[in-house]
């Protein structure tokens, strides 16, 4: 099929953007999903000043790189997440000091982030919308069902005049199916498109890795919202239940191999690709096939390489040739 082959850049945002760009461009990458974090990606910048947006090109050109999505995960979440999550501290800058101004600085910051992708002449960005009932996961105390709904009109509230910026800019919104998130599984899903009347701004940024481990069928997925999936994560997981580790991780750090699940390279999990490229090749899928490699028991580099050579290696073409159609003598 030969479809773009990306990686996203948020594991690697320690690193200053050109030496990534040079580390990736020599691998053999066609291009990047460039984080809006570390120096990859100022957003505000990116909105305004085109002479900024004119180097962040240039350097890409001269890695032989090309860039079709932005990925804003830090700041959506701080968007639509609950207040009091001292953890959101860490995405916005020091200056925001409550709750209301982080929660103001992740609403501007989406809108440049529309804004910046379409100075980047990319088509779409991924991310997260968080959520301020996700601490409502397990019903205990009861929940009640007005408090659920609450929560996703919460999240419709905060992010259709984002999706306002998103539509005058012509870029589209692909959240990423994720733990923590308002859609976090099939049917969350489900039920925030509805909630948004399926509004064609709004699409999904599709990640096996998150859902194997959850017990959901990724491909079985990618088949019944394929119409909104709008780019493509290639991110595996294994899931190893040994009788002492679960599924909801026992407040254990990731890598740890206690765990009863773990991100590893593409390629070494649970995830099944092939069936995932068969739907993709059924839905006309053409966009980016994005590495995103997170593996804490294998050196990075190495694992780069190894997950690129992977995903070349699963992107096949559907048959052009009707094996039984022609059985006339």
């Amino acid at each position: 099929m030969a479809r773009p082959v990306t990686i996203f850049t948020g594991q690697w945002a320690d690193l200053p953007f050109e030496e990534v760009c040079k580390i990736i461009g020599g691998m053999g990458y066609d291009g990047l999903e460039i984080a809006c974090w570390g120096d990859h990606m100022d957003v505000k910048k990116a909105a305004t000043d085109p002479k900024y947006i004119e180097e962040k090109k240039a350097i890409l050109s001269k890695y032989n790189l090309k860039c079709w999505a932005l990925g804003n995960h830090l700041g959506g979440q701080c968007v639509g997440d609950a207040f009091g999550d001292p953890r959101l501290k860490d995405f916005a800058p020091k200056s925001c000091k409550t709750d209301e101004d982080i929660r103001a600085w992740g609403i501007q910051t989406m809108k440049y982030t529309a804004q910046a992708a379409k100075n980047m002449g990319c088509y779409v960005v991924t991310g997260f919308l968080g959520s301020p009932i996700w601490k409502y996961l397990y019903s205990f105390p009861s929940t009640s069902e007005k408090m659920i709904e609450e929560g996703f009109q919460e999240i419709y509230d905060l992010w259709t005049p984002i999706f306002d910026e998103f539509d005058r800019c012509g870029i589209k919104f692909a959240h990423e199916i994720h733990p923590s998130e308002i859609a976090f599984d099939y049917y969350t899903t489900q039920r925030l498109l509805e909630k948004f009347n399926r509004r064609e701004t709004l699409g999904i940024n599709f990640d096996p890795s998150h859902l194997i481990w959850q017990g959901l069928d990724p491909a079985l997925l990618f088949r019944d919202f394929s119409d909104r999936i709008y780019h493509v994560h290639i991110k595996d997981a294994y899931v190893k239940l040994d009788g002492k580790s679960g599924l909801l991780g026992s407040h254990i750090q990731f890598g740890d191999l206690r765990r009863g699940w773990n991100f590893v390279s593409p390629g070494h999990g649970t995830v099944n690709f092939e069936y995932i490229i068969r739907e993709a090749n059924a839905a006309n899928y053409q966009g980016p096939l994005s590495v995103e490699w997170e593996d804490n028991g294998m050196d990075r580099i190495f694992g780069a390489k190894d997950a690129l050579a992977f995903t070349r290696k699963i992107d096949f073409a559907s048959s052009n040739v009707n094996f039984d159609g022609n059985m006339e003598n």
